[in-house]
């Protein structure tokens, strides 16, 4: 029997809800619970593999989703069925995703909740708690320059919200003010950790007013309350642009996920929630309210588990997925064939830096939809002085000065992508980027393998030693990089591939690591054609040609092989990569073979670096050309200097002589 509306532990205001959108909420809310209570069967049977429950929590979902325009992107975690079923996604897709199968939104490659599909508006997470809140920045910010009247909405748990990538993200959309809400689920455990060990203040909602944004707490078991509340604020800020934050106060009944159980949980505190079942409450209301019959509402439950049924059967005859090498390696990168244009015929005497200045220019030219973004680049022009005047010629919108947070700068870009807009991110050191790792290498790098999102941007990155910087200011990083599939790396090492590859970068709808060494910037000139051009990325140069043997390298590197070559008049190969990934496999062979003789040099360490691999490629696949060992020059195995005398020992200009003579002479 129905109870009445007075013992209704959740009481709800109908206001001016109709009674079809009364119904709506209920089905909003129905489909997913009915859906979970079948894949924990599943679960049982060895079906699905993993399950993450939203029981208890239902009405946040669902009421978040249906306040919403349907094209406005939602950023939601494992626990957010209704989100997915409410964009209305085929549920046989869902359940092939849930599954490892093909004709999921993955591939096979994602399991659970980890996957998006822009088609629906869904953006998916990573395991990482926190990152997408600042992809939802970025979304918001799309929409802010584009003048679109919509917002975005990220999802996090209340364990979430001691992130780093929590607070990086709501200091962004305050200052920027942009249109995005922040819902927190506040379910009262992180795993196992409640919230009395997460954070000391009352409420989450409390953090809100710190950040210069608007915070409010509401029942996230009040499906009403949630609609109305998102619906509220939604339509505020589509008008005036601004970030809210939603704590949403719910509580999962199960474990967080199905292996964990719930032991430990007061079984007080489970039976006091249990009383607040977001659906059987809602329920409870539309009976009493005569918004639905009892038979009425048998009936629906009963198409539903047809419905579920009928797409499980859909599933259930889906091919198995097969292995396929060239298809997991072939998606790997976003597919990119872009006509190489080619220079011109007129140059001019460029330094390095400036040369740099100038392929910024070109392509904010060429793309209208470009945004720069990094710490003092607007008005100050950067610390290197890079983007001087980009402020005046185009825009505080496109060239925008950023606060100190490189993660959520770096997933706002990727949030621009995900809306259409290609972005660069300049890290003021290439230093800095560990602060950014995460989003670089397992949501950038990552996302177009998982589910085919763009991740168009560029991150620039001063990088090198020789200045006296020190060991924060002077390392040589793109190895990090080079072991993660996806990336791609560029390092030019004259003024006219500084333009041309960075150019070629923001060509390329993948993410592009471009590293610029700090030495070279006001270090060295060169001839650099007028216009637009680019580089081809994945092609190498030779920088010099010779019989005796060969270099490999790239960056400051080539300057120090070339300047050796020509002390001591050795009639040697340089070739100059250009590109760390992909490298250019073809000319590595073509120089190997031609001379016999191999020396592989970088400033970064010798151990792990990029010669390493080189070297073990030419070891496997040309040992019959060599006369001689494959040999490496590389920096000490330390961390970099201060002192000129302790720095200059640390490169490895020096040993580069006695390597060289001992392979030639070998």
């Amino acid at each position: 029997m129905a109870k009445s509306a007075k013992n209704n532990p959740i009481r709800y205001k109908k206001g001016k809800l109709t009674d079809a959108e009364l119904l709506d909420l209920y089905q909003g809310m129905l489909l997913p619970r009915m859906i979970e209570e079948k894949m924990l069967k599943l679960l049982r049977q060895g079906k699905v593999s993993k399950w993450f429950s939203g029981i208890g929590q239902d009405a946040i979902a669902a009421g978040v989703t249906l306040a919403l325009q349907p094209d406005e992107l939602i950023f939601p975690l494992h626990r957010n069925l209704g989100v997915f079923t409410n964009r209305n996604i085929p549920l046989h897709r869902l359940f092939s995703q849930w599954q490892g199968k093909l004709n999921g939104f993955s591939k096979g490659r994602e399991r659970s909740f980890h996957f998006g599909t822009l088609d629906y508006g869904i953006v998916g997470m990573i395991s990482h708690l926190g990152p997408q809140l600042a992809l939802a920045c970025g979304a918001a910010l799309s929409y802010k320059l584009d003048q679109r009247s919509m917002v975005s909405v990220a999802f996090t748990g209340e364990g979430g919200t001691s992130e780093g990538d929590f607070h990086e993200a709501l200091n962004i959309a305050a200052v920027w003010s942009l249109p995005v809400i922040f819902i927190v689920e506040n379910n009262g455990y992180g795993l196992s950790t409640p919230t009395t060990e997460q954070f000391k203040c009352k409420q989450i909602s409390d953090k809100a007013p710190g950040y210069g944004m608007e915070g409010v707490t509401i029942d996230g078991n009040n499906i009403i309350e949630v609609f109305s509340t998102v619906r509220k604020y939604a339509k505020k800020i589509r008008k005036n642009p601004a970030p809210v934050l939603i704590e949403c106060m719910t509580f999962r009944m199960r474990g967080h996920e199905e292996a964990s159980g719930v032991k430990y949980v007061p079984e007080e505190l489970l039976k006091a929630w249990s009383k607040k079942d977001p659906v059987l409450n809602f329920e409870n209301f539309l009976l009493e309210s005569g918004v639905m019959t009892s038979s009425q509402m048998e009936t629906l439950k009963e198409n539903y588990r047809n419905l579920i049924q009928e797409h499980l059967d859909i599933t259930t005859e889906e091919e198995a997925l097969q292995a396929d090498i060239e298809k997991e390696l072939g998606d790997v990168y976003n597919p990119h064939i872009a006509p190489v244009v080619a220079p011109g015929t007129v140059s001019n005497e460029m330094r390095f830096v400036d040369a740099i200045t100038a392929g910024l220019d070109e392509a904010m030219n060429q793309h209208a939809d470009l945004v720069l973004m990094g710490q003092d680049i607007g008005d100050y022009g950067g610390v290197f002085k890079i983007t001087d005047g980009f402020v005046k010629k185009y825009g505080a919108d496109r060239v925008r000065n950023t606060p100190l947070c490189e993660s959520g700068i770096i997933g706002t870009a990727l949030g621009l992508s995900l809306c259409g807009r290609k972005s660069m991110v300049e890290m003021q050191f290439a230093d800095f980027v560990s602060c950014g790792f995460n989003q670089i290498v397992n949501n950038l790098a990552k996302i177009h393998y998982r589910w085919g999102a763009p991740a168009d941007v560029v991150i620039r990155m001063p990088t090198g030693a020789g200045t006296g910087a020190g060991p924060f200011h002077s390392q040589s990083n793109e190895a990090w990089f080079y072991h993660v599939p996806g990336l791609k790396i560029v390092y030019p090492s004259t003024p006219e591939d500084a333009k041309g590859l960075l150019t070629a970068a923001f060509a390329d709808p993948n993410p592009v690591m471009y590293f610029e060494h700090k030495a070279l910037y006001r270090g060295i000139t060169g001839p650099v054609p007028e216009g637009y051009y680019t580089t081809p990325i994945g092609k190498g140069r030779y920088a010099r040609r010779g019989i005796v043997a060969s270099i490999i390298t790239y960056g400051m590197g080539v300057h120090w092989a070339t300047r050796l070559a020509e002390e001591h008049a050795w009639d040697i190969d340089i070739l100059d990569l250009r590109t760390l990934m992909p490298i250019d496999w073809e000319m590595v062979e073509e120089t190997v073979t031609r001379t016999h003789k191999v020396l592989i040099l970088h400033e970064d360490t010798v151990t792990g670096g990029i010669g390493g691999d080189i070297a073990a490629y030419i070891v496997e696949h040309l040992f019959d050309t060599l006369d001689a060992p494959v040999m490496r020059v590389g920096a000490l195995d330390t961390p970099v200097p201060f002192a000129d005398v302790l720095e200059k020992q640390f490169l490895p200009v020096k040993r580069l002589y006695d390597q060289m003579h001992k392979l030639i002479h070998y």
